[in-house]
């Protein structure tokens, strides 16, 4: 059974991160830059690079981004773990995307927690 990350900090500075580092021709097959803008409790914002010239997550906007996902830190974590299904989470406006709609549904395999 995975371990789901308790915390945002562990999502962006752990799970994704060894998710890139399982997978790395996934990872550069998504050829992004994606900045998640996380709101509540565990507000921040991290830059997840996909691209084949480097993958990694740092913390921070990047002007590179060509896909922004604004979503608070209960959802993000939700999404994760599988409680919340991220189309459903689109359509009820808990979640935002700004930027590539296609490159957002290609970010699932780095999401999940494994």
């Amino acid at each position: 059974m995975p371990e789901f990350p308790k915390t945002v900090k562990e999502l962006f500075e752990k799970t994704i991160p060894d998710n890139i580092n399982r997978d790395l021709e996934k990872a550069k097959g998504l050829n992004a830059v994606y900045q998640f803008d996380i709101t509540g409790a565990e507000a921040g914002t991290w830059v997840v690079n996909a691209t084949a010239a480097k993958q990694g997550v740092s913390s921070g906007p990047s002007p590179d981004a060509k896909c922004t996902i604004t979503v608070t830190d209960k959802d993000i974590l939700d999404i994760v773990s599988g409680k919340l299904n991220p189309q459903m989470a689109f359509m009820s406006g808990k979640l935002k995307i700004k930027g590539d709609m296609g490159l957002a549904l290609k970010l699932q395999n780095v999401l999940k927690a494994s």
